[in-house]
């Protein structure tokens, strides 16, 4: 035990360490979500009409809405980007000397997602409170009770990120799948438009968006934000994330995985 929170503490503080250099993937970070929150929203908010739906209690702006998916865009691009540098360090070689630690395979995977999804919670953190600095804010119960939300939520993403990574070969490769993951997940998904709306438009890309792993990530942390727990979408965030951190584990098992056909 003593050996695997050595190994987690290392992992954490590389992965912080990495963090802090790269202060353009900060900023970037929160950029990304503010430039939705206060340009996007402002033209959103006369077209798009939102009905009392639970959480809520009554009407709400649109920029109070659209808060609880632009955290998950932060977790999502986060997660995608640590999964970006296991590419990076597998073709530089220091991914080779990561996996041949005596700790388990699955704990070192394990806890490099656990340090990604540490830093995508404090990257959240800072995006709540700018927008709380714009009069954006929620009960204030609600951000503690999100932190479950946030981890679980970001330890999902970072297991699909993880699972990607270990199917690609080449760092420029990688580029091109997140795009094919990260916008059809997010656009496809409740983060800017409730699902009841997608209903009116399309009864088929209803079936999508309720299906979409991100938007259970979503809506699972507009409930916390809220002090509620969305029992439901807990439940598929969990399974999702189990899905494919098993996903990410085969990937990664030389003997099995997608590491054996590069070998």
């Amino acid at each position: 035990m003593r050996g695997s929170l050595i190994a987690l503490r290392a992992i954490a503080l590389r992965e912080a360490a990495r963090f802090v250099r790269q202060r353009g993937r900060f900023l970037s970070a929160l950029v990304r979500p503010l430039v939705w929150l206060l340009v996007f929203a402002a033209g959103f908010r006369a077209a798009l009409g939102l009905s009392i739906t639970p959480p809520y209690e009554t009407y709400i702006t649109y920029e109070i809405y659209i808060v609880p998916g632009l955290c998950g865009m932060i977790l999502l691009f986060n997660g995608m980007q640590s999964s970006l540098s296991l590419v990076y360090d597998r073709e530089m070689g220091s991914m080779r000397l990561l996996l041949t630690s005596p700790q388990p395979r699955w704990w070192l995977l394990l806890s490099r997602i656990l340090a990604s999804t540490l830093v995508s919670i404090l990257q959240v953190a800072a995006f709540l409170g700018i927008a709380a600095g714009f009069g954006i804010t929620f009960p204030a119960l609600g951000y503690v009770t999100a932190l479950p939300a946030l981890a679980l939520a970001g330890i999902m993403l970072g297991a699909l990120g993880l699972a990607l990574s270990s199917a690609i070969r080449q760092l420029e490769n990688f580029a091109g799948v997140m795009n094919f993951v990260i916008f059809p997940m997010f656009f496809l998904s409740s983060a800017l438009y409730p699902l009841w709306k997608m209903a009116e438009s399309s009864a088929f890309l209803y079936g999508i968006c309720a299906a979409n792993p991100f938007t259970q990530a979503v809506e699972a942390i507009r409930f916390a934000l809220y002090a509620q727990a969305n029992l439901p979408a807990l439940g598929w965030t969990g399974l999702w994330a189990a899905g494919f951190l098993a996903l990410a584990l085969w990937g990664y098992d030389p003997a099995r995985g997608m590491l054996r056909r590069k070998t």
